[in-house]
């Protein structure tokens, strides 16, 4: 299998069938546009069929995993149905396609997530992140319904009255306290982060490789099941797209005021 028509993703194959994704927009924050999105769809039906890959590891370049959405394109987005469908696509198919690669995913979560990035984090089968890492799914905060990942997974994860008060308000957690409640794997210090995320995809990929395909794969049936949630949640959030608030929202985010929704 061959990576090298990725721009924003990097690809290096380490011992033992252990394949290492970097999200490699450093300048930005490892911020998702147009490009990375589209990669985040694709990338885990090229890893499916990766015959030298048994488990994944991905995380960020520099400071940030990934640090959502780039607004300086998401804005451009507004009131744009065509644009709305190919988002509709992107965001479906980075969920599904996370569900249905039968390889291991460790996200290695060593700096702020967000949006479509807190989606891989989070969509990921085991997360670890640094204790002092903050991520937030701050859809609110922008004039959009959260509907990316979180219907399918927060509730599953960390219980249907976290997941509301999060989402709901928007704030940001740390990664200590997304442990707490079982949001995430394991928190650990910041600057260990991938090398526990290596090791424990090192141990996994010395286990038999249909045995943790099969395990995963019957795991995944209740993210299946919730695959009507998901896409309800998305179509919402697409539907936000065309509301005023939207326009507010990612305005003043690039402004750096707070917005004034109506």
């Amino acid at each position: 299998m061959s990576y090298e028509n990725y721009e924003r993703l990097t690809f290096e194959h380490k011992e033992n069938g252990v394949l290492l994704v970097t999200i490699n927009r450093p300048e930005k924050y490892n911020a998702a546009d147009n490009t990375l999105l589209a990669e985040y769809m694709t990338v885990w039906n090229d890893i499916t069929a990766d015959d030298d890959t048994r488990v994944v590891v991905i995380t960020g370049a520099g400071k940030a995993f990934s640090a959502g959405g780039d607004l300086t394109e998401e804005v451009d987005k507004l009131n744009s149905f065509d644009a709305a469908m190919r988002t509709f696509k992107e965001a479906r198919g980075l969920v599904n396609n996370m569900i249905e690669c039968d390889k291991p995913i460790i996200s290695a979560i060593n700096g702020p997530a967000a949006g479509a990035g807190l989606a891989v984090a989070l969509m990921s089968d085991i997360s670890i992140i640094g204790k002092t890492v903050k991520i937030t799914d701050g859809h609110v905060n922008i004039g959009l319904a959260a509907g990316d990942h979180a219907a399918i997974i927060w509730p599953l994860l960390c219980g249907m009255a976290k997941a509301k008060h999060i989402l709901l308000t928007g704030d940001q957690i740390t990664g200590e306290e997304a442990e707490r409640i079982g949001l995430v794997s394991q928190a650990v210090d910041k600057e260990n982060v991938l090398d526990e995320a290596l090791a424990l995809a090192d141990r996994l990929a010395s286990k038999p490789k249909y045995a943790l395909q099969f395990t995963k794969h019957s795991l995944n049936n209740w993210l299946r099941l919730a695959m009507p949630t998901f896409e309800s949640s998305l179509g919402y959030e697409l539907l936000t797209f065309f509301s005023p608030d939207a326009k507010e929202g990612m305005t003043a985010f690039l402004e750096k005021r707070t917005p004034d929704f109506d």
